[in-house]
């Protein structure tokens, strides 16, 4: 269990508090705005109505004490990014901050950001791999050059096994696990036999993931 510090309650940072919640984490939430404060409070900690960019107000809330910040004001950058520059001021330890626009991920990072959360950017790189490839269930991009494919397992690999198939050898790929019947299994060995209508969670550098299953 974490304590995480979230301001901004638009839609985005209402779905992160209740996703926080559901996890069992810890929550105190930030919103200048009443009505976006009364909405969460069924799923947070504690939650205060006030002003990010107010250094006194910030340094109230005990800053320091916070394992995570997470940043998801969406529709003012400018107090996107004071709010981000004073956490790291007051010492915050991790600054995870929303950007929406290609520049502002830019100056999050240059202004206290340890990472930036871009979900237009990411959701768009998604949608774009998971509906243009019948074959593939879900991606999820780990960071530029890796990513994890959830994947229907090919034809011409059923009733092979993956010793047989050696796709780390041949690909430079890793199965991580094989989904069956709803139920994930990650112990893998060689021997196990691949089957057609079943789907296999994979792990590689972009480049040989699209090569092998021709994204």
């Amino acid at each position: 269990m974490k304590s995480i510090l979230l301001i901004g309650l638009g839609r985005f940072g209402r779905h992160i508090a209740k996703h926080l919640n559901q996890m069992g984490h810890q929550v105190m939430a930030v919103d200048v705005v009443e009505e976006r404060v009364e909405a969460v409070l069924p799923f947070v900690t504690n939650a205060q109505i006030g002003d990010s960019t107010n250094g006194a107000f910030l340094e109230s809330l005990g800053i320091r004490d916070f394992d995570v910040c997470i940043v998801t004001i969406g529709n003012d950058f400018q107090n996107s990014l004071e709010t981000t520059s004073l956490l790291k001021e007051l010492g915050a330890k991790m600054v995870v901050s929303r950007a929406t626009r290609d520049a502002q991920e830019k100056f999050l990072l240059r202004n206290g950001a340890d990472e930036v959360l871009y979900p237009e950017k990411q959701l768009a790189k998604w949608t774009a791999i998971r509906y243009t490839a019948d074959h593939i269930l879900d991606y999820i991009e780990l960071d530029e050059d890796h990513a994890m494919l959830e994947i229907s397992v090919p034809p011409e690999w059923a009733g092979r096994s993956i010793g047989e198939i050696d796709i780390r050898k041949n690909h430079r790929i890793t199965i991580i696990g094989i989904k069956r019947n709803g139920k994930l299994e990650l112990s893998l060995s060689p021997d196990v036999i691949l089957t057609s209508g079943e789907t296999m969670l994979v792990l590689g550098q972009n480049k040989d993931l699209h090569k092998c299953f021709h994204i």
